[in-house]
C-alpha cells in the first residue's frame, strides 16, 4: 500500500526503492532479528535523515526496558533525538520491519517524520500473532495529516515476515 497526500491508501504493488533505501530496510529487518534474540518483540526500524543519512537503527525494547511504548520506531526516534536533537528528525524517513501501529504512526508524525516505509503489513502480523491488536493501518492513522506523511509498503515483506515466522516457531518450542 502506498499513501500520498493526494491519494491516501492507494494500492501500489511495484514500489521501487533505491539501493540505499533497500539497505535501510534491511537494517530494520536485521534489528528485528536482534530484538527477537534479546527477548523482545521481533520489530526493527531505521531512521534516515532528510539528507539520506542513517541517524539510528533500533529494535523493539518492550521486554528488556519494561516500557510498553518501546516499539522500534519510537526507540529510534528517542535515541536519535537524545543524541542529535529534535530538529535532526524533521523531514526524516522511518524504514520499519513491520507496519507501524497507531501509537507509532502518531508518534512519528509528531516527531516530524514525513515518510514511512514498512515491510510486513498489519493484517499479516495480526493473522500470524493474533491476540491484542490495534487494527488500524498506518496510512489511515495519518490520512489527512497536515503536513502530510507518505506511507509506502509493503517493501521486502517476505524478508520481514521471515523473522516474524521465526518468532512464532521459537514460541512453539
Amino acid at each position: 500500500m502506498q499513501s500520498s497526500p493526494d491519494h491516501p491508501g492507494n494500492a501500489n504493488l511495484a514500489i521501487q526503492l533505491a539501493p540505499d533505501e533497500l539497505r535501510a530496510m534491511r537494517l530494520a529487518i536485521s534489528a528485528s532479528r536482534e530484538a527477537l534474540d534479546a527477548g523482545n518483540q521481533p520489530y526493527g526500524a531505521t531512521l534516515v535523515s532528510a539528507d539520506g543519512e542513517i541517524l539510528q537503527v533500533a529494535g523493539n525494547a518492550q521486554v528488556t526496558s519494561g516500557d510498553g511504548t518501546a516499539h522500534a520506531e519510537i526507540v529510534a526516534v528517542r535515541q536519535a533525538t537524545a543524541r542529535l536533537g529534535a530538529q535532526s528528525v524533521r523531514g526524516s524517513t522511518v524504514y520499519a520491519s513491520g507496519e507501524p501501529c497507531a501509537m507509532c504512526s502518531g508518534a512519528l508524525f509528531w516527531a516530524g517524520v514525513t515518510r514511512v516505509v514498512y515491510g510486513a503489513t498489519n493484517p499479516q502480523m495480526t493473522a500470524l500473532f493474533g491476540g491484542e491488536s490495534l487494527p488500524i493501518r498506518c496510512a489511515d492513522v495519518v490520512a489527512g495529516a497536515s503536513p502530510s506523511m507518505r506511507v509506502d509498503g509493503p517493501v521486502l515483506g517476505e524478508e520481514a515476515m521471515a523473522v516474524l515466522h521465526e518468532a512464532v516457531a521459537r514460541r512453539s518450542h
